[in-house]
């Protein structure tokens, strides 16, 4: 019977075969891995700023309220109509001596600017 021998120098067909087939196998397996990994990234990384952007516009949503509260502006009429009935309610008061000409003057001026 003849004694097999280890052989020595390059490898065979089939283990040249099987060795790039590894290298192509985890080759493959870590380019998915990676396309993965940047996938959940890019996705993780977008939601965080859709995020912010919303937080960013709630903030100055509050701050615009914030400043039209403190500046006493009076609300914006919806068309002409409502301008004119809020100078007929400010008229009223006038004529009622609830304000007085400066206030009235004032008032008027707001709504008119």
């Amino acid at each position: 019977m003849p004694l097999l021998m280890p052989r020595f120098g390059r490898p065979g067909l089939i283990g040249t075969a099987a060795r790039t087939a590894v290298i192509a196998g985890t080759a493959s397996a870590t380019a998915g891995a990676v396309r993965r990994h940047q996938y959940t990234r890019d996705e993780q990384s977008f939601e965080q700023q859709q995020l912010a952007e919303a937080e960013q516009q709630r903030r100055v949503e509050d701050a615009a309220r914030d400043a039209a509260r403190h500046a006493g502006a009076p609300p914006e009429p919806a068309d002409d109509a409502g301008l004119v009935e809020q100078l007929q309610r400010l008229a009223r008061l006038h004529e009622a001596h609830v304000l007085d000409d400066y206030h009235f003057t004032a008032a008027k001026a707001k709504l008119l600017a």
